[in-house]
């Protein structure tokens, strides 16, 4: 008799393991054909795949707008094909065809930036006159009387020093002085070396 309750105690025992041993097997073996099963794989493969580019669209200067692709799927979106094809590039009223260079005014002084010290120098500078050049130094020859007879051209007689010249207009005297004009009372000589303006030398009686 307790041979035989012994093996019921057995068969019990055996029963409620197995019958444990069956719900594990069912709590792992269901989530393959629930939802739960197409999370991780699909979780793992999200992290695997580069992450989706952000594509930025810019409209009437507001706010760029992010369109941005979660999905995995490989269907071509046409909606999201026909809005990006309906996106109209308005700027931001700058000419792309055109160098930043030219288009910027490049203001002008207002003065000259001169200090007051040279604005003085420059106006000194526009009134300034230049001295004249200096006289030509006086001939040094004496016109003492007339050399000519009546009839015959000009001449006169011209002194310096001890020598005495006998010239008429156009003669050149002791190889520098020329004869410019005779008058009555006076002679007009000019230095050809120096090229100054004619002189008038008086006529010396006596």
């Amino acid at each position: 008799m307790q041979l035989g309750l012994d093996n019921k105690k057995k068969t019990m025992w055996a029963a409620v393991l197995g019958g444990l041993a069956l719900l594990v097997v069912v709590w792992q073996v269901v989530p393959m054909f629930t939802g739960g099963s197409e999370s991780t794989p699909a979780s793992s493969a999200q992290a695997a795949a580069p992450a989706a580019p952000h594509v930025s669209v810019r409209s009437g200067g507001k706010a760029a707008k992010k369109v941005r692709t979660e999905s995995l799927d490989p269907t071509l979106r046409l909606d999201l094909l026909a809005s990006s094809e309906q996106t109209k590039y308005e700027g931001n009223g700058r000419n792309i065809f055109v160098s930043s260079a030219e288009g910027v005014v490049i203001p002008q002084p207002g003065s000259s930036g001169a200090t007051d010290q040279q604005k003085k120098i420059e106006e000194e500078a526009k009134t300034y006159t230049p001295p004249p050049p200096p006289p030509p130094p006086p001939i040094p020859l004496k016109f003492f009387g007339f050399a000519s007879r009546p009839g015959e051209a000009k001449k006169i007689f011209l002194e310096q020093g001890e020598d005495v010249w006998v010239a008429g207009e156009g003669d050149i005297v002791n190889r520098r002085y020329k004869v410019v004009r005779i008058m009555p009372s006076s002679v007009e000589m000019q230095d050809v070396v120096n090229s100054g303006p004619a002189q008038s030398i008086p006529l010396t009686q006596g």
